[in-house]
């Protein structure tokens, strides 16, 4: 708000495969691939036909009693796709709503099951699940929660799950164990009868692609079932070819959670849509009710937006992206490794398609908070001018790239990256 009405903004106005066009000519890679989402790349002819062909047919009608073929076509092939029994498809129209309509269903089948005081959801510093009241109260990010309500009596928060944060001298091994401890711990404390169910990012995204350690989502799985705690995993970022596969959940983290929730890849960006996926276990609890579950929205399974999803599905079928991804991954986070180099990077991290890049002048994670930001936007700004756009977060550098982005271009995204960090640590020493 210190600059409001003072902001200089950079107006997007083309783009084509990994790039996009600024209003001044330049072409710049997009490191963070939109926000996350831009799975096949941009300017796919097929796409807006794709599109175009569903607004001419049917471009909406109301979800309230009806649906349509598109959007139902569209939910069976996303049904194939998700782990284990997974099978009934919500559709919203982002990942915030996707997060609402999960934590809402949740709360439905519990009061339907006379257990109307398990209302705790249970998420993790450092988390980010959206930007409507629920999905922001269960969102862990410190600085996005400073000065807007949020349903606090909703949301119990677990402490970092950083491995980078660990103890001095803490092992790996006893750090995961500390981590279930402290989920079993809350649950116990808080009362299993109030929890209603564990939220987690299978990798914490805009915290800054931070990953648990190894064995981490399967043991949470395995406590939360054990106290009648449901787990949701917020795909949002990691489903639909983030991590080489269509969910992560089950093939990368080896977990059939209860109910997941995506968007972004969703529709590789061409059209906002989202969706809660839930198990049929939870479907059967409540099928045959004398009850409605009154939560939706004007858009769900909106038909331009499914035929949008439909299309990319094919495509990415078709094009062999998931394959792909797999093919390239190790070439991407083996450059992302040989960031280490530079003095100023206190830490890499990162898995398929996904890394980050977090700098401190002192050589380790928390330096001094102000300093940091200034370094962060000093290396946002060189790449910029190197052409590449990255994602500052404070002093990380996050990116995740179109899935088409080929071997030569993940070469040169890092060239640019590298150099981009080595100008600004020069501009910091000598401002």
């Amino acid at each position: 708000m210190q600059t409001l009405r003072q902001n200089d903004r950079t107006f997007m106005e083309g783009a084509s495969g990994i790039h996009v066009m600024n209003d001044k000519g330049e072409r710049l890679i997009d490191g963070p691939g939109g926000m996350w989402c831009t799975q096949i790349g941009y300017g796919r002819e097929e796409m807006a036909e794709a599109m175009a062909e569903q607004a001419r047919k049917l471009a909406y009608f109301s979800p309230f009693n009806a649906t349509n073929s598109t959007a139902s076509h569209f939910a069976r092939e996303i049904a194939k796709r998700a782990p284990g029994d997974l099978n009934n498809v919500f559709f919203t129209t982002g990942g915030s709503t996707a997060v609402d309509t999960a934590i809402r269903f949740t709360y439905f089948r519990n009061n339907l099951l006379n257990k109307p005081k398990k209302k705790i959801i249970i998420s993790r510093q450092k988390a980010y699940h959206g930007s409507t009241y629920l999905a922001a109260s269960v969102s862990g990010k410190e600085r996005d929660r400073l000065w807007l309500d949020k349903a606090d009596h909703l949301a119990h928060f677990l402490p970092d799950v950083n491995p980078l944060h660990r103890g001095e001298g803490q092992s790996i091994d006893a750090f995961l164990d500390e981590k279930i401890a402290d989920l079993e711990e809350a649950i116990q404390s808080l009362g299993a009868d109030k929890v209603a169910a564990f939220i987690a990012e299978p990798i914490l995204a805009s915290g800054g692609v931070i990953m648990p350690p190894e064995g981490y989502h399967k043991r949470c799985l395995e406590v939360c079932h054990k106290h009648d705690v449901l787990y949701i995993s917020d795909e949002v970022v990691t489903a639909f070819g983030r991590l080489g596969h269509w969910f992560a959940s089950k093939d990368v983290f080896a977990i059939e959670p209860d109910i997941i929730t995506c968007a972004k890849g969703l529709t590789s960006g061409y059209a906002p849509m989202g969706a809660a996926i839930i198990s049929d276990r939870l479907i059967d609890d409540v099928a045959g009710r004398d009850a409605a579950f009154s939560n939706g929205y004007t858009y769900s399974g909106h038909p331009v937006s499914a035929a949008a999803g439909l299309k990319s599905m094919e495509i990415i079928e078709h094009d062999g992206i998931l394959e792909h991804v797999r093919r390239v991954t190790p070439i991407f986070q083996g450059r992302l490794q040989e960031l280490r180099n530079i003095d100023i990077v206190a830490d890499v991290r990162g898995m398929g398609l996904m890394g980050c890049v977090q700098c401190s002048e002192k050589g380790r994670a928390r330096g001094d908070l102000g300093r940091d930001y200034e370094i962060g936007a000093l290396i946002d700004q060189e790449c910029q001018k190197r052409g590449l756009i990255l994602r500052p977060i404070i002093n990380m550098c996050v990116f995740s790239p179109p899935l088409i982005i080929t071997e030569a271009e993940i070469h040169q995204m890092f060239d640019v990256l590298t150099e981009g960090i080595e100008a600004a640590t020069s501009l910091a020493k000598n401002p």
